[in-house]
């Protein structure tokens, strides 16, 4: 193992800008544990290295001379095959566009390459990101490194797994029900589902919809931090965009938590949740809450009705998006994109606009209890990494579910909520596999979570671990 591929983005950029290190020696290193873990762990699905060589080579050359670089200069970095990437195959996770090569980039990605990143490859993603299991007909599972017979979560599941396993220092994601943190749990690594607009999506067919957003990944909340404030920022053609520019992330994240008001949600509202799952949180996450001196209470939000809101409100999503998918493409679609179309389909007008009421009910609750607390604190999942055969679980500790989707619901309510939530590494079951615990704070408190999350990490200690995979 290169301890190059474990050294913070941070430390990397700034070691590469002082010329200390080399674009092409960091990318050498990574390239050479890509081919040495991705065989084993299938996260990386299309691979860019000749193309990575170049920018490498060009920005050593630039730094030379003396010339500016960007933030995130020399640093190799994967994209999420949603995401589009000029000249770079984009699948989707899709049969339908297996061979798709777009002719243009996303914004997360331009804005990446804007700040110096270098382009190694796309990450794995279950079919349109449908599921928080990565797997798809065109390139297969991708396997966990703390357990390779287990999921990796998803859908950016390839990116949490490519950050684990040190292929990568940071990977852009998504999330819709929890996309970016289900995974991040799962493998040990932070995710962050920022407020809706923090960083901009474009293109976007449905740019007005809240609850799906493009975030940042890392293997600490201060990598995260840091990259983000290379993506986040405003841009006129996204009718969500925050105002506020990134660099506002590059501020310090230390902060004196004692005496913060903490909610306490362990099953948020009776959610079914396996014993393990609640046990490492309450043996590990709770006293490292106590050690920052929080003022923690046991206390519920009221989302009695945002399971609702967010089935109904991704149905109306998915219908828009792949519907017409389904009319000519049916049998070439899995079946769990088949479903979330179909029930689409299935909804009425007035469904739809009291979702959006219902939202808007739910979003002035939460104001109402951030008015009394600072932060919220719950599970990220229900569940610990199940078998990588299984596309999703059918019971949780004794109850029945009926869905993909009822197994997140625990990052499914808070993405009704359009609040930012942070999936931080937390501790380890008794059978060593990862648990992490979400962090949700007040409306567009964005810095104010990771702060948050920055500081139980230091106390909590569980992101210093690394998976077993690397042993060989």
């Amino acid at each position: 193992m290169n301890a190059l591929c474990f050294t913070p983005a941070r430390e990397l950029a700034s070691l590469i800008r002082r010329r200390e290190l080399s674009c092409i020696e960091v990318l050498e290193a990574h390239l050479a544990q890509i081919d040495a873990l991705n065989p084993k762990l299938n996260a990386i699905v299309t691979r860019t290295d000749d193309a990575a060589r170049a920018e490498a080579r060009a920005l050593d050359s630039k730094l030379a001379r003396g010339e500016p670089t960007g933030l995130l200069a020399g640093l190799p970095v994967a994209h999420k095959d949603l995401e589009l990437t000029k000249g770079v195959r984009t699948t989707f996770g899709s049969p339908l566009f297996r061979d798709f090569v777009p002719d243009e980039d996303a914004l997360v990605v331009s804005r990446m390459k804007a700040a110096g990143a270098i382009t190694v490859g796309k990450t794995n993603t279950p079919e349109f990101g449908a599921g928080s299991q990565t797997f798809n007909t065109v390139f297969g599972a991708t396997l966990n490194p703390w357990d390779t017979t287990r999921t990796c979560g998803g859908s950016s599941g390839g990116a949490a797994v490519a950050l684990a396993a040190g292929m990568v220092p940071l990977a852009d994601g998504t999330d819709l029900g929890g996309s970016l943190r289900n995974p991040a749990s799962f493998c040990n690594v932070v995710g962050f589902r920022g407020s809706p607009g923090r960083v901009p999506a474009r293109p976007a067919m449905n740019a007005s919809f809240p609850l799906a957003i493009t975030g940042p990944m890392a293997r600490s909340v201060s990598d995260t931090a840091f990259f983000l404030a290379a993506i986040a920022g405003p841009d006129p053609r996204s009718p969500l965009s925050i105002h506020e520019p990134g660099d506002a992330f590059l501020a310090p994240l230390e902060r004196d938590f004692r005496g913060a008001r903490v909610a306490w949600s362990r099953t948020l509202g009776g959610l079914p949740f396996e014993p393990e799952v609640l046990r490492t949180l309450e043996t590990s996450a709770l006293p490292a809450l106590a050690t920052l001196g929080c003022d923690v209470e046991a206390a519920d939000p009221d989302l009695h009705d945002a399971d609702e809101i967010f089935e109904v409100l991704r149905a109306w999503h998915f219908e828009a998006m792949h519907g017409e998918k389904l009319r000519q493409h049916r049998a070439k679609l899995k079946q769990t994109v088949i479903w979330n179309i179909e029930e689409g389909l299935r909804l009425t007008g007035p469904q739809v606009g009291r979702a959006e009421i219902r939202r808007t009910q739910l979003f002035h609750r939460m104001a109402k209890f951030f008015e009394r607390f600072d932060f919220l604190v719950c599970p990220v999942v229900q569940v610990l990494p199940f078998d990588v055969k299984t596309e999703y679980p059918m019971e949780i500790d004794g109850h029945v579910l009926h869905s993909y989707i009822e197994w997140m619901k625990s990052c499914c309510v808070i993405s009704a909520t359009t609040l930012p939530a942070l999936s931080v590494p937390a501790g380890f079951s008794r059978g060593g596999l990862p648990v992490g615990l979400q962090i949700v704070g007040r409306f567009r408190d964005d810095f104010g979570v990771l702060q948050f999350g920055h500081a139980f990490e230091q106390v909590a200690g569980a992101s210093v671990r690394r998976p077993p995979v690397l042993a060989g």
